[in-house]
């Protein structure tokens, strides 16, 4: 059996489907799966089980990403078809079957939303896979001794981005003598054209204590350094759901974007927002998604540590 799966091109959209990927794996165990996807989330789904090929979605002008897709498709014959991304290409492909998710702007969160694909009920969680030499590696960068808080201060836009030095007050509160991870060791997790803002928190910490991460790792062994971390806690991005899909658990920040559609899944994963509402900041005067200034500044650092304490609290019950 041949499986085309067309997903999305950002990692945290490619991350919350691979649930469904991992359904059709165990629900079709001979099967073999092509995966069209963007190149951030391709080094994941590449480990997947049964996916023979994945096929990178490198935007280009005029939707010539689209034509290079059916160029590349068009002359096989497929007995499934599933599009994420509600397409005209799986109407344009021979197959047998085709699932094309209708579109949804706000009702229910992503994987909900990807599961009406399959009318799965309930929705399959987000899977992610790595290798044995992945976990060599992550014991490298992440040796044991201790626990150890992930922290995620960067994002794919600024206005999500939680102001910086509160990221610092942060782990000081929850590493400190009286935080629940007395004495753990702060990984710092980023892309490497993050650094620079991320730098200011690197440099903060207590430098013994502090791992720097960002911009150093393959995505597989970011997600085997995420699942040796006690606690994750950052921006509404792509590696706060790696991290929930670790799993680990993973406390994302939300302020301009919507935590009911796009917060960590999963037992061990809580999300915690700015007093603004989502809404009240879209409607800001103010607001402009062209500039990278802060939108998370009424995010204090008291309620992300109740709720950082909270959510351990409730794993470890």
């Amino acid at each position: 059996m041949k499986i085309l799966f067309i997903t999305h091109n950002r990692l945290g959209d490619g991350v919350l489907s691979t649930g469904l990927l991992a359904h059709l794996a165990r629900h079709y165990p001979g099967a073999e799966i092509t995966v069209a996807c963007g190149p951030l989330p391709a080094p994941l789904l590449r480990l997947a089980p049964n996916v023979v090929e994945i096929i990178e979605m490198t935007k280009a002008p005029l939707a010539g990403h689209w034509r290079r897709l059916w160029l590349q498709t068009v002359t096989r014959r497929w007995d499934l078809v599933i599009d994420l991304r509600a397409s005209l290409l799986a109407w344009l492909l021979w197959t047998k079957a085709r699932r094309v998710l209708k579109s949804r702007s706000r009702s229910g969160h992503r994987v909900d939303h990807a599961a009406e694909v399959l009318r799965l009920h309930p929705s399959p969680a987000p899977e992610l896979w790595r290798r044995p030499e992945h976990d060599a590696a992550a014991r490298e960068h992440l040796p044991a001794g201790g626990p150890i808080l992930a922290l995620g201060p960067t994002a794919n836009w600024g206005g999500k981005q939680w102001p910086i030095e509160r990221f610092t007050e942060l782990a000081r509160r929850l590493t400190g003598p009286h935080g629940p991870l007395a004495g753990a060791r702060v990984a710092v997790f980023g892309a490497a054209n993050e650094r620079s803002a991320a730098q200011p928190l690197l440099d903060d910490l207590q430098a013994d204590r502090v791992i720097d991460l960002m911009g150093r790792l393959e995505l597989p062994v970011v997600l085997a350094c995420l699942a040796r971390c006690d606690l994750f806690v950052g921006n509404d991005s792509g590696l706060m759901h790696m991290a929930a899909a670790a799993p680990i658990p993973t406390l994302g920040l939300f302020g301009p974007s919507r935590e009911e559609l796009y917060g960590p899944w999963g037992d061990h994963a809580a999300a915690v927002r700015t007093d603004r509402s989502f809404d009240d900041i879209r409607n800001d005067p103010a607001y402009d998604y062209r500039k990278h200034d802060s939108w998370m500044n009424t995010l204090p650092v008291e309620k992300v540590e109740v709720a950082a304490r909270n959510l351990l609290a409730r794993d470890q019950g």
